[in-house]
């Protein structure tokens, strides 16, 4: 009882306090802004329409019907929503904090477990990451050889189901570790150490297998009509993957792993996708030529290796867009910043600054993201027959400054306050009225 007790209480104190947004009732004309369509051009003073969650029409002038609310943002910029590929938010909230966390689950295969499911969408991390711009994400389980299916998730709703966007987004793999540790608690010597790595890739071969043989023999059942085969669950849940090829994120970072899950997924006939790739500036044509996204896991980390430049976290992105590599940015997920992704258009600022083009950085988390996702039929992009999510804001995208003023997902206007907006605005009135503010 005192555990439920304190559990309890650490979800009150680490709940945010935001109402959901309305459904979309009327038509808003949003007029004479700066849209950045990252699918197209940047349309300076145009017109967007949208209604009923959906993007309408994008035009100079726009004849809205008299239903229509219209919102006045000459010199303001419209931005597609952005979107983190990999992250946590949902399924933790403070990482050291044990009973807050909801993202690992007990044993090395669990296939079946559903991300979405375990969001929480009373996070307080929530209403702080989409203050930055970012309204949609990929939240991921991570513990094991195999810890479930993540699912895209929109940053509103008042339940699980509410924001699930996609489901399944992806299989989730961790890759095993390909170096010899010479650690001074390792006692095994190099040969164990590798035959114990390719055992975990017969196991890996095995179960692949083993979903290929109870699909086969539950198809046949079932045009015999006979009775249905008892259900592994382990096994049914990973038939869209193998059989059906969705895809499956692979995270792997050094190049050995990279070129192994590149090998493997070959073998297997499997649709893959890497996340982290940080040693893929090593042998990006393996890339292209398998037609393997990336999901890169932060740009300002530094370098592996003594002999790496201290630059090429950096330049990464750079590398991989005139290698011809397709990828995305996103953030490591992992602790100390597990859940905290508002710094994502950092990251792709940062990247610019060494080399990747403005445009290609903006598209590497907004449509890149989604197209990774498979959800660019939604979200991503400026476009008619999208869902209208997406932010407007004082400046251009990609600057310290953009300060997204008005939010939409799905046509809902949300709530952009936060904790450390009203830290903000407490602390400011405080020195104002001791004196020591000066405007």
């Amino acid at each position: 009882m005192r555990y439920l007790f304190l559990l309890l209480i650490i979800s009150v104190s680490y709940s945010n306090d935001q109402i959901p947004g309305i459904e979309q009732k009327r038509p808003i004309l949003l007029r004479g802004g700066t849209l950045h369509t990252v699918s197209g051009d940047v349309l300076e003073e145009h017109d967007l329409l949208f209604a009923e969650g959906k993007i309408i029409t994008i035009d100079e002038q726009i004849q809205p019907s008299p239903d229509t609310d219209i919102y006045e943002i000459y010199g303001k910029h419209v931005v597609p929503g952005y979107v983190a590929g990999f992250t946590r938010i949902g399924l933790t909230e403070i990482s050291a904090v044990k009973q807050t966390n909801d993202h690992s689950e007990i044993g090395e295969i669990n296939p079946n477990v559903r991300a979405n499911v375990a969001y929480n969408p009373d996070s307080d991390l929530i209403p702080v990451t989409r203050s930055n711009g970012i309204l949609t994400v990929n939240s991921a389980p991570s513990s094991g050889r195999i810890p479930g299916q993540s699912s895209v998730m929109s940053l509103d709703g008042w339940t699980w189901e509410d924001a699930t966007l996609k489901h399944p987004a992806a299989l989730n793999i961790n890759w095993p570790y390909m170096y010899v540790d010479y650690g001074k608690n390792r006692k095994k010597n190099d040969k164990i150490q590798k035959d114990e790595y390719k055992q975990r890739i017969r196991e890996l071969n095995q179960l692949i297998q083993n979903v290929r043989a109870y699909h086969k023999k539950k198809s046949a059942k079932e045009r015999k009509a006979e009775h249905k085969q008892k259900t592994d669950l382990r096994l049914e849940s990973m038939i869209p993957f193998v059989i059906y090829k969705d895809p499956i994120h692979i995270k792997a970072d050094d190049i050995r792993q990279i070129e192994a899950a590149a090998k493997w997924a070959n073998e297997q006939d499997l649709n893959i996708i890497i996340v982290g790739g940080r040693d893929s500036w090593i042998n990006p044509k393996i890339l292209v030529e398998n037609n393997i996204p990336v999901i890169l896991l932060g740009v300002q980390v530094t370098p592996w290796r003594r002999f790496e430049p201290i630059h090429m976290p950096y330049k990464l992105p750079s590398v991989l867009q005139e290698a011809g590599v397709h990828f995305c940015i996103s953030l490591d997920p992992g602790y100390p910043m597990d859940g905290h992704v508002r710094t994502l258009p950092d990251e792709a600022m940062r990247a610019v600054s060494w080399g990747l083009s403005k445009d290609h950085a903006l598209r590497s988390i907004t449509l890149s993201a989604a197209e990774i996702l498979g959800v660019d039929d939604r979200i991503g992009s400026l476009e008619s027959g999208k869902d209208a999510t997406f932010f407007i804001a004082e400046r251009e995208p990609l600057t310290q400054t953009t300060n997204p003023i008005k939010a939409f997902i799905q046509g809902r206007e949300i709530d952009l306050s936060d904790r450390q907006k009203r830290l903000w605005e407490k602390y400011k009135e405080k020195y104002r009225r001791l004196g020591k503010l000066t405007e």
